[in-house]
């Protein structure tokens, strides 16, 4: 067995470095792209996604949209670290599995939620599918499997 981090700091710290490196390309993109603030973005896309009343809750949305956002990376770092002690191969090859986790929670959250939930076009533009593969895998994916291997 490895002998690292306890699998609940892995869960913390990798929430942490990824759900921040996240969110920041998050309020980036929107300054860069969206005709909207970031308190709108964070209310009326991450924390309407479970509670679509929160679109209309101002500065409690933009609140509830962070902890909606940070709780989603929990339990996405949760799912790798339970894999990786499951799976040592994960451990071992971590760029490779870290760049297929983050092509995987791409597909999962713009090709299949996002469309579920918002009802959002396929395919997105090209500068958004370029925009969200970085994202998910530099600032999501490669960021967790490099703390989930520790």
């Amino acid at each position: 067995m490895h002998r690292g981090w306890s699998a609940k700091r892995r869960i913390v710290t990798g929430t942490l470095v990824a759900g921040t490196l996240d969110l920041a390309a998050a309020i980036a993109l929107t300054l860069y792209f969206a005709r909207r603030t970031v308190p709108e973005m964070l209310a009326k896309t991450v924390a309407a996604g479970p509670i679509p009343d929160a679109r209309d809750w101002g500065s409690l949305g933009a609140a509830l949209g962070i902890v909606v956002h940070y709780l989603l990376m929990a339990i996405m770092v949760w799912a790798y670290v339970t894999a990786i002690d499951r799976f040592p191969a994960l451990r071992r090859n971590w760029v490779t599995w870290g760049v297929i986790y983050g092509l995987g929670t791409y597909v999962v959250m713009n090709l299949i939620v996002l469309p579920l939930r918002f009802g959002t076009p396929l395919p997105p533009p090209p500068t958004a599918i370029f925009a969200q593969l970085f994202c998910h895998i530099f600032l999501v994916g490669l960021p967790i499997a490099w703390i989930a291997r520790r």
